[in-house]
C-alpha cells in the first residue's frame, strides 16, 4: 500500500494553486549517470507526497535520459518541481511538458 491508498496521508494540496485546474504533467530529463541521480530526482518527489505513475530511464554514454509522469499536479506545482530539478547539480536538462489524460491513473 503506498501513501496515496492509506487514508491517514491525504495527498499534499497546493496550497498556492487551490483552485487552479489539475493536469497530468512529463518531466523530460538528461541528469549525469552517477549512482545517486535518480535518488535526488525522485526525493523531489516524495517530499511532495507524490509517486510518479510512469517512469522510463535510458543511459546514453554519461548521462541518464528520464521521462517522468505525474498526475492531478497544477501548472504552478508542477513549474516548481521542475525549477527544483534545474538545481540539481547533476542535472543537464529539465523539460516540463503537459501530458494527456492517462486512464486508469486516479488523481486522489
Amino acid at each position: 500500500m503506498n501513501a496515496l491508498q492509506r487514508p491517514d496521508t491525504p495527498a499534499r494540496s497546493d496550497a498556492w494553486a487551490a483552485s487552479a485546474h489539475l493536469t497530468d504533467v512529463r518531466y523530460r530529463l538528461a541528469i549525469e549517470a552517477e549512482p545517486d541521480s535518480l535518488c535526488r530526482v525522485l526525493n523531489l518527489f516524495a517530499l511532495q507526497g507524490l509517486t510518479p505513475h510512469s517512469m522510463q530511464v535510458t543511459q546514453h554514454d554519461d548521462l541518464l535520459h528520464l521521462e517522468i509522469g505525474i498526475a492531478g499536479l497544477s501548472w504552478h506545482r508542477a513549474g516548481v518541481i521542475a525549477q527544483k530539478m534545474r538545481n540539481l547539480v547533476c542535472a543537464e536538462q529539465v523539460l516540463l511538458e503537459s501530458a494527456p489524460r492517462l486512464a486508469g491513473v486516479s488523481t486522489g
